[in-house]
C-alpha cells in the first residue's frame, strides 16, 4: 500500500515571514465584485502599495482608496470615526452605484486605534439598505496576501440570507471567463441550481442555509470554510481543479454529493480532459524528473505540489505552506506520494539554508527572495504569479504546467548562450 504525505509529520516553523499583505487581495477582488467598494483605512505607506501594485488601472476609475490616517489619528488625537463618517458620506454622493462597501483595516485596531467593526454597524445603519457596509483586516502583520480574499468573503457570510434550498455553492472569487467554464461543466453534468460568492453584483449573492452544499475553489479560504459551516452549510471535501486529475476529481465530488454518477462526470470531462491532458504533456518534456521547492506563500503550494508530482512528473523536495487546513488540505496530501517535507509556517534564513543545500531545479518563492536565489544559480518561480494568473479548469491546465517550464526552458537558453556566465553564478 503506497503511503502519502497525509499521515507525514509536518515541520512546523514560526520565525521571520516574507509575504505580501492582505491588501493585495482587493486588486483582484475589486474587479470581480462590480458594485463594491474597498476603503482601506491605513497610512500612506498602504496607499502607496495599491497605487503601485494597481497602477495599470490608471485610465479608469478603480473601486478602491484610502482613507490615509495621520500622525494625530495613529496617537489617538483625532475623533478618526466622525472623520471616517465624513469620508463615507461624500464616497457614497460621489458613487451612487456602490451597494457594498468595505472598510479594510490594513492594521489592528491596537495600531489605527480605530475599531473598524463597529464603525461597519454604524455605517450599515446610517446608509442602508442601499449600501451594506462591511468590514475585514487586511493587516500584514497578520496575514498572507492571499487571506484578503478569505478575510473579504468571511466578513460577507454572515450577512447572507437565509434559504432552505438544496443549492450547490462555489466559493472563491475566479476570472469571469474560469467561471464560466466551472458553470458550463457543471451544467451538463447535470447541475444548475448553483450560487457563486463572490456574485458580480451584491443582488447576485446568495442564500445559506442546511442544504447549501458548498464546494471551494481556492485552497486558501479556511475563514470562509468555518463561516459557512457556522451558517449550516456544508463542505464538500475535494482536491482542487488545477490540472485535468485535479478538476476530474473535483467535479466527481460534487456530482457525487448531488447523486450524479462518476460516469457521468468522465463522459462530459472526456474531450476537455484529453485537450488538457495533451497541454500539460507539452510542458513536461520539460518539467519530468526535475525537482521542485516550494516556499511558504500564497497557500497554494500544497495543490500545485500534487499537480507538478502527479500529473508533470516533478519530484517534490518540500511543501511548504502558510497554514495547512485539514479539512481543505486533506484530500490533496491523500494524492501526494510520501518523501517530500511538509512545513507549516515560515522562518526564511533556515528555509533558504534548506533550499541552497538542496539546489532544486526550480523553487516556488515570494518576489523578496526569487532574484537573490536567481543570483545564486538557482531557477525561481513568482508564487504571486501563480495568483493573478488564470490557472484552474481543463482549459488552464496547459497554462499553469507552462507557468512551471518557463523558468527552466529561460534557463537552458541562457546556459547554452552564456555558458560560462551561468557556470559562475552556479
Amino acid at each position: 500500500m503506497t503511503t502519502t504525505c497525509k499521515s507525514a509529520p509536518v515541520l512546523k516553523e514560526r520565525g521571520q515571514r516574507e509575504v505580501f499583505c492582505g491588501l493585495t487581495g482587493i486588486i483582484w477582488l475589486h474587479r470581480k465584485m462590480q458594485d463594491a467598494f474597498f476603503l482601506v483605512v491605513g497610512s500612506r505607506t498602504c496607499a502607496h502599495l495599491l497605487q503601485s501594485a494597481a497602477g495599470v488601472m490608471i485610465f479608469a476609475e478603480p473601486r478602491f482608496g484610502t482613507a490615509i490616517l495621520e500622525e494625530k489619528d495613529l496617537a489617538g488625537m483625532a475623533d478618526a470615526n466622525a472623520e471616517l463618517d465624513r469620508e463615507v458620506a461624500r464616497l457614497l454622493a460621489r458613487r451612487p452605484d456602490i451597494r457594498q462597501l468595505f472598510l479594510v483595516g490594513s492594521c489592528p485596531s491596537e495600531v489605527i486605534k480605530l475599531d473598524l467593526s463597529r464603525a461597519a454597524e454604524r455605517l450599515s445603519e446610517i446608509h442602508g439598505p442601499q449600501v451594506r457596509v462591511l468590514n475585514y483586516s487586511g493587516s500584514g502583520i497578520e496575514t498572507t496576501f492571499t487571506q484578503g480574499e478569505d478575510a473579504c468573503l468571511a466578513s460577507m457570510v454572515p450577512a447572507l440570507p437565509e434559504t432552505q434550498a438544496k443549492e450547490l455553492l462555489l466559493v472563491g472569487a475566479l476570472p469571469d471567463v474560469v467561471e464560466d467554464q466551472a458553470l458550463d461543466l457543471l451544467a451538463q453534468i447535470g447541475l444548475t441550481n448553483i450560487r457563486v460568492l463572490p456574485g458580480k453584483r451584491a443582488e447576485l449573492d446568495p442564500a445559506i442555509g442546511p442544504n447549501t452544499h458548498f464546494a471551494l475553489t481556492q485552497p486558501f479560504l479556511g475563514d470562509t470554510h468555518a463561516a459557512l459551516t457556522r451558517r449550516g452549510a456544508q463542505f464538500i471535501p475535494a482536491p482542487f481543479p488545477f490540472g485535468a486529475e485535479g478538476t476530474t476529481l473535483w467535479l466527481k465530488a460534487v456530482a457525487a454529493t448531488f447523486g450524479i454518477a462518476p460516469e457521468v462526470v468522465d463522459r462530459v470531462a472526456a474531450a476537455p480532459r484529453a485537450r488538457a491532458e495533451k497541454a500539460i504533456a507539452a510542458a513536461t518534456r520539460t518539467l519530468h524528473g526535475k525537482s521542485v521547492f516550494f516556499l511558504p506563500d500564497s497557500q497554494l503550494e500544497i495543490p500545485l505540489a500534487r499537480f507538478l508530482t502527479r500529473e508533470c512528473g516533478m519530484q517534490a523536495i518540500e511543501i511548504g505552506t502558510p497554514y495547512l487546513h485539514s479539512d481543505l488540505h486533506g484530500p490533496e496530501l491523500d494524492l501526494i506520494a510520501a518523501g517530500p517535507t511538509i512545513s507549516e509556517g515560515q522562518d526564511v534564513d533556515l528555509q533558504l539554508d534548506r533550499v541552497r543545500a538542496a539546489r532544486p531545479d526550480l523553487t516556488v518563492c515570494g518576489l523578496g527572495l526569487a532574484n537573490p536565489l536567481e543570483s545564486e544559480g538557482l531557477s525561481t518561480k513568482w508564487a504571486i504569479e501563480l495568483v493573478f494568473t488564470p490557472i484552474h479548469f481543463f482549459e488552464q491546465a496547459g497554462d499553469l504546467a507552462a507557468l512551471f517550464a518557463r523558468p527552466l526552458r529561460r534557463r537552458a537558453a541562457l546556459k547554452r548562450q552564456h555558458p560560462n556566465m551561468m557556470e559562475a553564478a552556479e
